[in-house]
């Protein structure tokens, strides 16, 4: 039975209702009524007049707040000095203080996602005829619910309620939806999808099957946002499957470039947000990002899904802060990625490949096995009158508390000793001579240096040894970053990072074994891990699936998305070229075909790039001129800039994606995408020269240019070696 059959029934049932007179004026009425509603340009008009009028409500609500709260404060201050001596009455009125500012937040909030649907309350319809009923009930489906009035049916539905997903998974015909009270039947007899800008209504489509490929084309091929963009509005009935899943701990999605991975993941967490309020919170979700452009650039997602945005973090970075008190530096992977193209070294790639492999951990493990000898001087412990024998010392190191991480195992002993003393003296120990007992048990260690430790490790295994100089001149290079971590983590123990409930892995290709075993570690929750191994930041792909169930458990549930929306057909044939990856489905989108030239000198490019950029008013929101090295990107930027070309240069330390042309690196463009992309290619000796060209061409969402520069090689060839000795 739809609504306003419903409210028909009632009105036909009430007694004051006069059926021979008002019948057929009630039954068009209502037939007017449901006409509305089934008329996608009319409901609009409806809806955002009843949007406007809930606005002003809460508008007015919020000030009334806000006076409630002064009037709270001014309260207080006036009446503070005679609150009862207990302190009953300040904690009464600072609870209600707290509650009026909790509920104007919430006002704030329901504020902010009505005027964002105001602007566009809805972008699709599904009209379903339950089991049983002869009419068929009008479900629109936009960004966030909306009813007339809380409390009241929603005249627009959320899209991760459960209803709509009847809009992404089903064409017409039979269907049903999950809800609360179990399995709902019926089936679907239109379907349509929206576009709204402005509040007014772009087009209308009927679709009679899927998120149609002509509206998914429509929307790709307008130029580029300046950030991700979300995909609400056409999400593919695989994509939903991911996004709705809420049963698997470790969901993995290996999806091809272009495949929309990201975005999904992201739309995955507010999903998980919306469902699970009561035990998932923003706060409790944390992404690992590249770094911070590919963090500003997909920012803006969830805010826009109606949650607050969540943490992001680089786990290079943290590496680095958990490293801070064994050296004063760290390489990062780009540091890495810079030396191995610069002065490519087959030792040098393979020692690297080593130390992050399942063979290194096996390796540290048993280091550590021999490790409790060497590391430990046991010496009796004589302190104002009370002793710890030098057996008594063994016994507890070697067995009490043999649980105990090594380089924590002693504080430990001197807690028991404490303990001990103080129920021997009836009385608590003096914070100095806790610090001297402290130095009396930390001497037993011959070092508690990690950075010393490892050293030995290395000279264990053949390895050449980190430089021995002061903390302040330490800087540890990439590839032991992680191994010395991980040697730490296993001395003296760490603490889980319990409040992180979600972890979101992106690149999950550039990740090591032993980077896996960390994060394991450290984040003992539900994870969503997402990448491409043709994405590949090594010389050598890796497929983590192989290694990733002895990590995490056999709870790992794999998603293959072969489909690439991003690139144009020209382009995304172009990159498959490149990679050598065949069976992807290719969305049949076409544009401009991939322009390869080679230049005699560097002016002649440059003026290529100037003459082609189609940027501005008139022309794509989005460029990129994308380069192998550090170096040649800022060198390129500076002589755009020359000539008079308005350019952003994003390196490693910069935080923000924004409009117009960015000059940079491969491995700073991977995940973003750009209208234009200009790729320069490197020198044929560079070992990442194929991956990059790959990540290159995949960024490309409209026009791709891919250019090689006889001078410029020749002299940045030349230049490198002198500048960069190694």
């Amino acid at each position: 039975m739809t609504f306003f059959r419903k409210i028909h029934v009632i009105l036909l049932l009430s007694p004051f209702w006069d059926t021979k007179i008002y019948s057929n004026r009630l039954e068009k009425e209502v037939m007017a009524e449901n006409s509305r509603y089934m008329d996608g340009k009319l409901f609009l008009k409806d809806v955002r007049e009843k949007i406007r009028l809930r606005l002003e409500e809460i508008k007015q609500s919020l000030d009334e707040g806000q006076k409630e709260i002064e009037n709270m404060h001014e309260y207080y201050w006036e009446n503070y000095t005679e609150m009862d001596q207990y302190g009953y009455e300040d904690y009464d009125n600072q609870q209600a203080l707290l509650n009026q500012v909790n509920a104007n937040q919430d006002r704030l909030a329901l504020k902010h996602r009505f005027e964002r649907m105001a602007d566009s309350p809805f972008f699709g319809r599904v009209d379903f005829v339950f089991d049983g009923e002869d009419e068929a009930e009008p479900f629109y489906i936009g960004i966030g619910n909306f009813a007339e009035k809380t409390g009241m049916t929603p005249l627009i539905y959320d899209w991760r309620a459960p209803v709509s997903g009847l809009f992404y998974d089903y064409d017409k015909g039979p269907a049903s939806y999950e809800a609360p009270a179990g399995e709902i039947e019926g089936e679907i007899l239109s379907k349509w999808q929206y576009k709204i800008r402005g509040g007014k209504m772009v087009y209308a489509f009927e679709s009679d099957t899927k998120i149609d490929d002509e509206i998914l084309k429509q929307e790709l091929g307008n130029n580029g946002d300046v950030k991700l963009k979300n995909i609400v509005r056409t999400i593919q009935k695989e994509q939903n499957a991911i996004i709705r899943n809420t049963k698997d701990k470790i969901l993995v999605i290996q999806g091809a470039a272009g495949s929309g991975k990201t975005s999904i993941a992201l739309h995955r967490i507010a999903y998980l947000l919306y469902h699970d309020r009561q035990n998932l919170k923003s706060s409790n979700v944390l992404v690992l990002s590249p770094n911070s452009v590919f963090a500003d650039y997909i920012s803006h997602i969830l805010p826009e899904l109606g949650e607050e945005n969540i943490r992001e973090m680089s786990f290079d970075l943290f590496a680095y802060k958990e490293l801070k008190d064994t050296a004063a530096d760290c390489e990062d992977r780009y540091d890495h990625l810079e030396r191995i193209m610069k002065f490519p070294d087959e030792q040098e790639k393979e020692r690297f490949r080593l130390k992050q492999s399942e063979d290194f951990v096996g390796l540290i493990e048993g280091f550590l096995a021999t490790l409790e000898d060497r590391l430990v001087d046991f010496r009796e412990v004589s302190f104002r009158g009370a002793k710890m024998t030098e057996e008594e010392l063994i016994r507890m190191f070697y067995f009490k508390f043999q649980e105990t991480p090594l380089l924590a195992r002693m504080d430990a002993v001197m807690e028991y000793f404490v303990d001990a003393y103080e129920t021997l003296k009836g009385r608590n120990i003096s914070d100095e001579d806790r610090v001297l007992l402290q130095e009396k048990f930390d001497s037993m260690y011959v070092t508690k240096d990690i950075y010393t430790i490892y050293n030995w490790l290395l000279e264990d295994y053949g390895y050449d040894l980190l430089p021995d100089v002061p903390y302040e001149r330490r800087k540890v290079q990439y590839e032991d970053v992680f191994p010395m971590l991980y040697l730490k983590y296993r001395l003296q123990g760490h603490g889980a990072k319990k409040n992180i409930k979600h972890l979101v892995i992106d690149e999950m290709q550039d990740y090591s074994f032993l980077q896996y075993v960390l994060l394991n570690q450290i984040f003992q929750c539900r994870m969503t891990i997402l990448g491409d191994y043709a994405q590949t930041l090594d010389t050598k792909q890796q497929d983590v699936l192989r290694f990733l169930p002895k990590i995490f458990g056999k709870e790992i549930r794999k998603v293959v998305l072969n489909k690439s929306y991003r690139n144009t057909y020209e382009i995304a044939r172009y990159a498959g070229k490149i990679s050598g990856i065949t069976g992807l489905e290719l969305l049949e989108r076409h544009g401009k075909d991939v322009e390869e030239k080679t230049f005699s000198s560097e002016e002649e490019m440059l003026d290529e790039i100037k003459d082609n950029l189609s940027l501005g008013e008139n022309g794509y929101e989005t460029g990129a001129v994308i380069t192998m090295t550090e170096e040649e990107a800022y060198d390129i930027y500076r002589l755009l800039v020359k000539r008079g070309v308005d350019a952003a240069y994003v390196d490693r330390d910069s935080s923000a994606f924004k409009r117009g042309l960015t000059v940079t690196t491969f491995y700073l463009a991977k995940g973003l995408e750009f209208d234009q992309v200009f790729t320069i290619r490197g020198k044929k000796g560079n070992p990442l020269k194929n991956q990059a060209e790959y990540i290159c061409a995949t960024r490309a969402l409209q026009e791709l240019y891919v250019y090689g520069c006889e001078d410029r090689q020749n002299k940045r060839t030349g230049e490198s070696e002198g500048r960069y000795p190694g």
